[in-house]
């Protein structure tokens, strides 16, 4: 019984935020997914929710380097994530080309042809998903996705 109150105390406690400071690699995906699947599970989501959330991040990071930047890498990312009214607010900043992916015409899926899901996955999995370009250049993509 007190393991119970421990582990639901520790799950509505907000953890730390996290900051990650990247660059745009395919290499950095699985570390920077796995950061904020260990900082969505200690916000108290279930364990698919938490794989949805890191799905989210490798999508729209991957989507940052072949689209935001062209495929080229060593630009910068920055990844943050925090804990509040219940819900994770993962944000993701490039400075890439600033274009809004919500405003361009998504082709017909075609299970046949790569690519083509991530933006499907965003929209299903989050609660949110908003594009502000930035001053300066590039994209900040902000998701949010509620507890419970």
């Amino acid at each position: 019984m007190n393991s119970h109150r421990t582990s639901s105390a520790a799950a509505t406690a907000a953890p730390r935020p996290v900051e990650l400071k990247l660059v745009s690699d395919p290499a950095t995906l699985a570390g920077a997914r796995k950061q904020i699947e260990t900082f969505a599970a200690a916000c108290g989501f279930s364990q698919r929710a938490v794989e949805e959330i890191g799905l989210c991040v490798n999508e729209a990071m991957a989507n940052v380097i072949r689209h935001a930047y062209a495929g080229r890498t060593g630009r910068p990312v920055h990844v943050g994530a925090r804990f509040e009214g219940g819900r994770i607010v993962v944000t993701i900043r490039d400075w890439g080309n600033g274009v809004d992916p919500s405003k361009v015409p998504q082709r017909p899926y075609d299970p046949l042809e790569p690519g083509g899901v991530g933006l499907m996955c965003l929209k299903r999995w989050l609660d949110e998903i908003t594009y502000v370009p930035q001053p300066g250049g590039g994209m900040l993509t902000t998701m949010i996705r509620r507890r419970g």
